[in-house]
Order: structure tokens, then sequence, then C-alpha cells
């Protein structure tokens, strides 16, 4: 299974600790094509630029997310990055789930809550302490469909 992860870069890098243990745990699925985005070296400027720059690296992640199986975001952190890859994700017709922290004291946007319809586009809120049974959880039921 291809697993592509989406979580914020330029839009702040508060949460890379959370997304080390959700990518950690994503392994165990499949490959996650996207790892980079937990990694602690990566700052809020975003990758190091290419030769070709933005371009290459929008163009290389719509490949990613064209291969995917699933797409998992963690969206606590605000980020147009991710809200255009969960839209385009959409466009594609692939299999989306949508973790968000009510403890942060932010809250989601309605076009990324209202767009949860149970299949194909899954929000669930979470705490930290328990984000690896919560992705047990949504990947055992996506084994049984």
């Amino acid at each position: 299974m291809k697993v592509y992860f989406c979580g914020s870069i330029r839009g702040g890098r508060d949460d890379v600790h959370v997304y080390q243990r959700i990518v950690e745990k994503l392994r165990s699925y499949g490959t996650v094509l996207t790892e980079h985005v937990s990694s602690s070296q990566l700052s809020d400027r975003g990758e190091d630029a290419t030769a070709a720059g933005d371009r290459a690296i929008h163009d290389r992640d719509m490949d990613w997310l064209q291969q995917s199986d699933v797409i998992v975001a963690e969206v606590t952190q605000p980020s147009l990055g991710v809200g255009y890859e969960l839209g385009r994700a959409v466009d594609m017709k692939k299999t989306i789930f949508c973790l968000f922290r009510p403890s942060s004291g932010r809250s989601l946007s309605a076009m990324i809550r209202g767009a949860d319809d149970g299949e194909l586009f899954v929000v669930r809120d979470y705490n930290e302490d328990e984000v690896e049974n919560v992705l047990e959880e949504f990947f055992s039921k996506l084994k049984r469909t």
C-alpha cells in the first residue's frame, strides 16, 4: 500500500513531533511516499528548492498523490498546502483520513470537517496519546472494505 501523508510545512512546524509518530505507524501499513514531512530537519521554509524550485516540488508531490492508495492528513496546524492536497485528492477520488486535535484550541475549517462523508473522506478528532490506536482502527476498517 502506498500512503501519502500530509502535514504542515510552510504553515508551521509546531506539530512535527506528532507527524513523526504518525509516519512511524504508517510505515507498518506500507510505503509512506512523503516521509520527509515528518523530518525534524525540515523547517517552515520547506525543502531546499531544487534547480526547478517550487514547480518541481508541486509536480513531484502531485505524482506521489496520484500513485497513493490512501491519504492521511494531520490537519490541526492550518496549511494552505495541505488543503490544496486534500482538494486534489478528493478530485482523484482517493480515500482520505484527516486527524484533528481539539486540544490545540483551534477550530477545524468547515471545508474539511464538512467534507466528511464517513467513507472516502473521514475526519477524526483525537488526542496525541491515542494516535497509533486511531490509525490502527482506520486501517483495520480500510482492509475490510
